[in-house]
């Protein structure tokens, strides 16, 4: 196991139900983009916690194991039953039916909460990231199998980047009145990094630390697609489907406020 990311958490003496609680979370080994809760538990108490912690409100054993991303309908029920058992779930009865809803009074429960949110702790991270960045992205999303949850602890996370125009990139010979609209009124800072012949430097600089620190918190690599301004919004073949797929599945982590996220030359159909 890694000692870096662990070393730097604060860990309570003792178990608690089979716990090793710990009071800041850190993702290490290789982090499962469609159940994170494997980089702490590979019992089925993970997904079973993070699912009760995310609901809110009492769920019967079915309910479970169909919001669960793994275990089948028996092995959520034993593992239900124990940690019952064990006080960090409650059941009642509603009806005719058994219901199980976290006990937030646990002295786990915030383990359980923390389950719950690795995924946006992540994002969290990523969004906090490119909030210090200079140049900073006009665009920034999580894609593919990290962003729909289906992937596995091989799986890479993937981000697309657009950064803004760099002094020696190519610009297009001619443009519709709507990009020179959006390149005018919409960039900002963008315009003074035009002009600045250390921003194409200090960018490839912030993208590689991120790739760093990407694999540190979660143990997968960073894929990052690096986009400019103008490919972004003139976007063909593979780069246009791409962009498709971002814009159906992605998670969007920063944007610059006044650019229209995607316009018709983005996706090919104006």
């Amino acid at each position: 196991m890694p000692a870096g990311p662990l070393s730097r958490c604060r860990l309570v003496r003792g178990y608690v139900n089979g716990w090793y609680v710990i009071r800041r979370l850190a993702i290490v080994l290789y982090m499962d983009v469609s159940d994170p809760t494997r980089s702490v538990t590979s019992a089925l108490d993970g997904p079973i916690l993070a699912v009760l912690a995310s609901a809110g409100h009492p769920l019967t054993v079915g309910q479970v194991t169909g919001l669960a991303v793994r275990g089948s309908e028996i092995g959520i029920r034993r593992a239900m039953a124990r940690l019952v058992e064990q006080g960090i779930v409650r059941a009642t009865m509603m009806g005719r039916n058994q219901v199980h809803q976290l006990n937030r009074d646990h002295i786990a429960a915030e383990i359980a909460c923390l389950l719950a949110g690795l995924r946006n702790e992540l994002w969290r991270r990523l969004r906090e990231e490119f909030s210090g960045w200079r140049p900073m992205p006009l665009y920034a999303a999580v894609f593919g199998s990290a962003a729909r949850g289906d992937g596995d602890d091989t799986s890479d996370i993937d981000l697309l980047l657009v950064h803004p125009p760099f002094p020696d990139e190519k610009r297009p010979a001619r443009m519709s009145a709507n990009l020179r609209a959006e390149l005018a009124d919409s960039l900002g800072e963008a315009l003074s990094v035009s002009d600045d012949g250390d921003a194409q430097q200090r960018w490839d600089a912030q993208v590689d630390r991120l790739r760093d620190r990407v694999e540190l918190w979660t143990g997968n690599r960073l894929q990052v697609v690096d986009m400019g301004f103008f490919e972004w919004r003139r976007a063909t073949g593979d780069r246009q489907r791409l962009l498709e797929d971002v814009q159906r599945d992605g998670i969007e982590l920063h944007t610059t406020r006044a650019i229209p996220r995607w316009s018709s030359e983005a996706t090919g159909r104006g």
